[in-house]
């Protein structure tokens, strides 16, 4: 049964945030932000229709605050709550929260949120269904003899995890029996203090693989996959540069996976957007590894290559209209890929770097998309994550959106805060990277070739660029001098950093 929707409150902050009200606004239907004391001048605030402050500054005493979500929600005179992605978007707690006081939750049941949130119920359920997982553990390993027995069966290396765990957290690799012992310890405690849950398993470790994800959209009794994303480009579990569709795959592969997709939703009777991930160690060779259950932070270059709305068809689904699509409309036209822009400096081990934008100029121009919520004379806070922007570029094939994506990364300029906008226009432009030929350890292997080339390759030359940079300036001679006489110890910081395009 249809349910009418007029207003809707986004549990969460920056840019998910301005996109989840743009597309409400779009759709004709009101948009309700909540803010932190340290969001007061965001960019969501200031677009939404109505704006609902919360007390305090942290993520736990605002965003994770059920209570003063659902608070605010009452209020506001909203119909729903989308949660976006990340703080409670994946809350089995929180989902049932907001159905139980009344509201549409913009996302799947807590029921499904709460199985496929657990890896080992999720692996249990996907054998269930003919959806292939990696060896391993039938489910939670009690104890370290139980660890040495799955040793002697499925050998080395082998791979512990936390079961609710997720971003690299609770993870341990063995490569020899010596090491099983601590490394089980270390994955329990480590498993409880991130995710209260102190349970783990393990599987057989897949030293090279590629990570490949398959957008879907489901409405409980019927679902569609809107083909592949490629996240293999990652720094410590962490994706940087995402890709649709992936080069690994042919179109036969990518049908299979797509099937294999949406038969893992609907063994659960998902509703909504959801994401299926797979480790592949060869294109014809993907193991089910997790379900995110809610949009992801790359859903734009879905939207790019097929023109589809993902958070629209949320909403369309939420209020019981069921899905607008059927599988053989979905196209792929093109090919796109998402650089993640965080406030963080790569020179120093990508510390972020929160602090006053004194001059912000995005990039644009054909097949170049920004989504963000940061503008000039904005503040990016230091208590949240430090993305600040992402960078979602279109073209007809690869080699056309990565020269697309160079270019935009080239007119992408902050200043008052360091961004990794230079990182990766020179990672787009490795050859690797371009000859798509990376695993999930791309960078582990070739990041510091990747850092290195941010330095001027001589002195001449970084006497060359700074002058660029300190030219028409009362400091500029003075300046210059003192270059030439330190030029042996100057690294790429301070002035040059946050002029990063001339770097």
């Amino acid at each position: 049964m249809a349910e009418t929707i007029k207003r809707v409150l986004i549990a969460n902050r920056g840019e998910i945030a301005v996109r989840i009200i743009r597309c409400l606004r779009d759709m004709g239907l009101e948009s309700v932000a909540i803010y932190s004391e340290a969001d007061a001048d965001s960019y969501h605030r200031k677009l939404a229709d109505y704006a609902m402050p919360l007390s305090g500054r942290s993520s736990s005493e605002t965003y994770l605050d059920i209570a003063k979500i659902l608070q605010a929600a009452k209020a506001s005179g909203v119909q729903a709550i989308h949660p976006g992605y990340g703080f409670l978007s994946e809350s089995a707690l929180f989902a049932k929260a907001v159905t139980e006081a009344g509201f549409i939750f913009v996302g799947p049941s807590a029921e499904a949120m709460e199985l496929m949130g657990n890896k080992i119920a999720a692996k249990i359920l996907m054998r269930q269904n003919d959806v292939p997982t990696v060896p391993g553990s039938e489910g939670a390993l009690q104890s370290v003899n139980d660890l040495m027995q799955l040793i002697d069966q499925v050998g080395f290396p082998l791979i512990l995890k936390a079961a609710a765990g997720g971003g690299g957290r609770g993870m341990r690799i063995i490569e020899s029996k010596a090491e099983a012992a601590d490394a089980f310890a270390a994955c329990q405690r480590e498993a409880l203090s991130y995710f209260g849950n102190g349970d783990v398993f393990a599987e057989r470790y897949i030293a090279n693989p590629r990570h490949i994800e398959i957008q879907i959209l489901c409405d409980g009794e019927r679902g569609v996959h809107l083909f592949e994303r490629d996240c293999s480009v990652q720094r410590r579990h962490q994706k940087l540069i995402e890709e649709a569709p992936s080069h690994y795959l042919n179109d036969e592969q990518r049908r299979h996976l797509g099937d294999i997709a949406l038969r893992a939703a609907l063994a659960v009777g998902y509703q909504g957007a959801g994401t299926v991930e797979f480790i592949c160690e060869a294109p014809g060779k993907a193991y089910f590894m997790e379900m995110n259950t809610r949009i992801q932070v790359e859903h734009p270059v879905t939207e790019m290559i097929t023109g589809v709305d993902l958070i629209s068809e949320q909403l369309r689904i939420a209020q019981g209209l069921g899905l607008s699509l059927q599988q053989e409309e979905i196209k792929i036209h093109g090919w796109a890929i998402e650089a993640r822009i965080n406030a963080e400096s790569p020179e120093q081990g990508f510390s972020p770097g929160p602090g006053l934008i004194t001059r912000l100029q995005l990039p644009a121009g054909p097949g170049v998309r920004v989504d963000t919520h940061i503008y000039e004379g904005y503040r990016v806070p230091s208590e949240y994550d430090s993305m600040i922007a992402k960078l979602i570029v279109h073209g007809k094939d690869r080699q056309q959106a990565i020269e697309r994506l160079i270019r935009a990364l080239h007119e992408f300029e902050v200043e008052g805060v360091p961004t990794t906008a230079v990182f990766h226009r020179a990672l787009a432009d490795h050859p690797d990277f371009r000859a798509a030929n990376f695993t999930t350890h791309f960078l582990a292997e070739k990041g510091e070739e990747v850092l290195a080339s941010l330095q001027p390759k001589s002195a001449d030359e970084l006497l060359r660029v700074s002058s660029l940079l300190w030219q028409n300036t009362p400091q500029a001679s003075e300046t210059y001098s003192e270059l030439r006489d330190t030029r042996k110890n100057w690294t790429l910081q301070g002035r040059l950093e946050s002029q990063n395009h001339f770097s």
